[in-house]
């Protein structure tokens, strides 16, 4: 709809489509809740009071918000494709995400950005990307893609791309890596914002980073790392997600004076949370019930994030923007009846409305690309006493243990007896099928073996398990899926997760993902884990960037001291 017919809609002198009455409005520019008219014409929002319609829609009461916006998402973490993703997200009043297409960047590059955005054409909500600045994260590991400068380059005069994605590698802002700096330069030149990400990082180092040009971050898990980030001008993302959870700790930190600088995202939100809980609805929901007021925590939802990200025509229910609303009864219990995108009624009662039509799967390369042939879990003796990887349940960082090994005919085996296992992760991009192995407790299995593609952020093979066949069997069904995730035991295949979209998502529905998700889960817990989600653990045991061991394909990783090192001690 271009600037004139926005004015000839907006003046009156043509009929709108829809006129909203009887309702409050949520004014997110100034915090008030009006009893005022809505007109809406081709998708948006005309402006307040009567206008001549061919169609009235009797609030009766009911609460208008702009449609919810979700700052920094991870969709490959929802475990279904973009198609999937925004019909399973849309009923919950999501209308626009900032997607960081990092996960797939890691498996196929700048292809994976092309299928991304591909991918979301035609689709039923408003999905922007910011561009991904860390592929691959480190060189201790094997990536399907690198994307460096001049290959983000391109995307950027597209109009999907609205930022350059969290700046992991902070230690190469604060030195100036030239790559790193030719990405910042680049994105600064672009007039993108660059988004941060800076677990713990204070004084003269966050100095350092925020005069590079970096303007938020995401990572923050108290209020004072909150404030101190404030202070020095960013943005703070809190993140309420599935593995880490930040809301209650920040809460203290949004005050009348600081919340215009902060907003909400789900950053890695999985099938289970999202279909039992909710997706932004929830954040706002929680922020309320912790004290915050109703209207600011949806102003956080909402013109918030489109201010940080110069989203123009969203954010807002004004004259020009997109009809993008969300409906709902109760101010507080924030229960969603009906949500609209671009004027059109997508969604009713948590379900998207009838007529809609069915997502249009998007192609995708294979990505398994490996020879089982050259796989061999055995690890011979070159040592009495081993590093061990010291999973930890609810965390994404580990420890470091010292053990001594269980020795069988010159080999190091695992050993149930002491919560031992083995662990692998396997090469699956290049066909080199390079691979490393070592220890593992904590993750508390008895028996069989565990697989996934997913394993962040490289996204090889990763393996754990008391028996090496077994190891093998779960390899090799994840290879036959072209990606997911499986249990082993005996011989057995108890559970499988297919995930052949990189590896890391499915064209099936959510709810059919989460059954399959539930089932491999109860199946691994039945060999003796005692978490929640042993395959969330197993994924974020192989992300040499978050202390303090861990395992790539290359070897293991001492994260402290930023270099492989040795099994054996």
């Amino acid at each position: 709809m271009g600037i004139e017919k926005k004015i000839e809609a907006a003046a009156g002198r043509q009929k709108a489509d829809i006129l909203f009455i009887n309702g409050n409005i949520i004014n997110v520019f100034t915090g008030e809740i009006l009893q005022e008219s809505v007109a809406v014409k081709d998708g948006y929002i005309c402006g307040f009071g009567d206008y001549e319609n061919r169609e009235v829609v009797d609030l009766k009461g009911d609460y208008m918000a702009p449609g919810f916006m979700d700052s920094h998402v991870h969709i490959e973490s929802s475990m279904v494709t973009p198609e999937v993703f925004a019909r399973s997200v849309l009923p919950r009043g999501t209308t626009t995400v900032v997607a960081d297409p990092h996960e797939i960047a890691n498996v196929l590059g700048a292809e994976g950005l092309t299928y991304m955005m591909q991918a979301t054409e035609n689709q039923p909500m408003n999905i922007l990307f910011a561009l991904p600045s860390c592929v691959p994260a480190t060189d201790m590991e094997t990536s399907g893609g690198r994307l460096e400068a001049p290959d983000l380059n391109p995307f950027f005069s597209n109009p999907l791309a609205c930022a350059l994605a969290e700046m992991m590698n902070y230690p190469g802002v604060i030195f100036k890596d030239p790559g790193v700096m030719a990405k910042l330069k680049m994105a600064q030149h672009a007039g993108k914002p660059v988004d941060g990400h800076a677990p713990g990082l204070t004084g003269k180092e966050l100095n350092a980073y925020v005069a590079a040009g970096i303007q938020s971050d995401h990572e923050c898990t108290t209020c004072e790392e909150a404030l101190e980030k404030l202070r020095q001008g960013m943005h703070i993302m809190v993140r309420e997600g599935t593995c880490a959870r930040n809301l209650e700790a920040l809460i203290p930190a949004i005050t009348d004076h600081t919340w215009p600088r902060m907003m909400w995202c789900t950053d890695d939100r999985h099938p289970g949370d999202i279909l039992a809980q909710g997706h932004v609805d929830y954040i706002i929901r929680k922020a309320i019930s912790l004290g915050l007021d109703p209207v600011r925590a949806i102003q956080m939802g909402t013109i918030n994030c489109a201010r940080y990200f110069g989203i123009k025509d969203a954010g807002a229910i004004a004259p020009g923007r997109r009809a993008d609303l969300v409906i709902f009864r109760d101010l507080k219990k924030l229960i969603i009846k009906k949500v609209y995108a671009r004027g059109v009624l997508m969604a009713e009662q948590g379900a998207m409305a009838p007529g809609i039509a069915p997502p249009r799967p998007s192609s995708c390369p294979a990505t398994i690309n490996m020879d089982m042939g050259a796989i061999d879990f055995s690890i011979p003796v070159k040592g009495s006493r081993v590093r061990v990887i010291k999973a930890i349940a609810h965390q994404v960082v580990t420890d470091i243990e010292i053990m001594d090994i269980l020795e069988e005919q010159g080999f190091a085996m695992a050993d149930p007896s002491r919560d031992m296992a083995k662990i692998a992760v396997i090469e699956r991009h290049t066909g080199n099928t390079g691979m490393a192995r070592g220890f593992v407790t904590g993750m508390g299995i008895l028996t069989g073996a565990l697989a996934s593609s997913v394993a962040h952020d490289s996204h090889n093979i990763i393996v754990v398990g008391m028996d090496d066949k077994d190891m093998m069997q779960a390899v090799n069904e994840v290879v036959t899926m072209g990606g997911g995730l499986s249990v082993v035991n005996a011989g057995r295949t108890l559970a499988t997760v297919p995930l052949p979209v990189a590896g890391l998502m499915s064209q099936a529905p959510m709810d059919r993902v989460h059954r399959e998700m539930q089932m491999a889960i109860e199946a691994a817990q039945a060999l003796g884990s005692p978490l929640d989600d042993p395959f969330m653990t197993l994924g974020f045991l192989a992300l040499p960037v978050i202390p303090r061991l861990k395992i790539t394909d290359k070897g293991l990783v001492d994260v402290d001291k930023f270099k492989l090192v040795k099994l054996f001690v």
